[in-house]
């Protein structure tokens, strides 16, 4: 049986400009770990690593964001938190992430206890390129067994609306995992409507090859607006991921080298000419990235020094706060096969 993740959970995201937004992503972080069943103890661990990043936002960026809501996982009941912030980075990262240590003079106990607070951590921060910071934290001890795939997503309506029109789904299970983006045609509920509809595509046929669930998901969007869709299919025994796409949601396989995915014109719903897969190997460590147009298309990991080996939640985070149009709603969806290749 495979388990499905998708943008249809309800993700949180909390400017912090001002020392009373610390209190209030706190707040949030208490009632999502209430809804999911929290223990007052977890719950106070959350409510610490929230405190500790949106500070440090303040501190050391002066502004920022937190993202929170459920775990981007098929493994189990957690929570993320993303805090991200464009300020001058952290100069000396190994020296900050020592517990107890607080560069900014306060009596806070530093960015270590967000590393040994959380179940998952990561971070990336480049000198004058800002940081982001990635923790999880699961409800229960000890931490589920992983799914195949690590997943980073994040998504965003235009300004000026409230539901985002660009949507996307991971199901995995023992054998593989089928990945789904979708942006829906224009923007607002409408737009959101045709998104949904291709992840209750995707919900119907978990473990579907990609050409078939394009297909299914054309037959599925008559109803609505249309969209752009791309889908792929992880085969974990042969190491292959095989992809189809129409219309243009940007893909690409990174493993090493970056190949691109190619996708046929069209929309699917309505006028689907074409659909071709296409296959490449997909290794342990490789990383499947996609994202929609509302995404410039001049991104390069290699910008970013080791990047590519650190948590999807991270590249996914830096992608879209580096290079978002604004002017129309945008997804980065980001995947890697858990293992490390040979």
């Amino acid at each position: 049986m495979e388990t499905l993740i998708s943008s249809l959970t309800r993700q949180s995201v909390l400017a912090i400009t001002h020392a009373s937004d610390v209190a209030a992503a706190r707040r949030a972080g208490q009632k999502l770990a209430d809804s999911l069943g929290y223990s007052e103890t977890r719950a106070g661990q959350l409510a610490l690593i929230i405190t500790e990043a949106a500070t440090n936002i303040l501190k050391h960026a002066g502004e920022g964001e937190i993202h929170l809501g459920p775990a981007q996982s098929a493994a189990g009941v957690g929570i993320d938190v993303l805090a991200l912030d464009k300020g001058p980075g952290i100069h000396d990262l190994a020296y900050s992430l020592t517990d107890g240590v607080s560069t900014a003079g306060t009596a806070g106990t530093g960015l270590g206890a967000l590393r040994r607070l959380s179940d998952e951590f990561d971070v990336y921060s480049e000198r004058g390129g800002g940081a982001v910071f990635f923790m999880r934290l699961w409800r229960d001890l000890p931490p589920p067994d992983p799914c195949g795939v690590e997943v980073g997503a994040l998504w965003a309506p235009m300004a000026g609306e409230d539901e985002c029109g660009d949507g996307w789904a991971v199901s995995c299970g023992r054998r593989g995992a089928t990945l789904l983006a979708a942006d829906g045609l224009g923007h607002g509920p409408e737009a959101a409507r045709a998104a949904a509809a291709a992840i209750g595509a995707l919900e119907k046929r978990p473990g579907s090859q990609a050409g078939e669930l394009v297909h299914a998901t054309h037959e599925a969007l008559r109803i609505t607006r249309g969209a752009a869709l791309a889908a792929a299919r992880i085969d974990f025994e042969h190491d292959e991921l095989r992809f189809a796409g129409v219309g243009n949601i940007g893909g690409c396989v990174i493993d090493g080298a970056r190949r691109a995915l190619v996708s046929h014109n069209g929309i699917v719903g309505h006028n689907m000419r074409k659909v071709q897969e296409f296959a490449l190997p997909f290794p342990p460590g490789a990383l499947c990235i996609m994202h929609s147009d509302g995404i410039q298309t001049q991104w390069g990991l290699e910008r970013y020094p080791g990047l590519a080996g650190r948590s999807p939640a991270l590249i996914a985070a830096i992608l879209m706060r580096d290079y978002i149009r604004r002017r129309d709603d945008a997804l980065v969806l980001v995947v890697r096969r858990h293992g490390v290749a040979g």
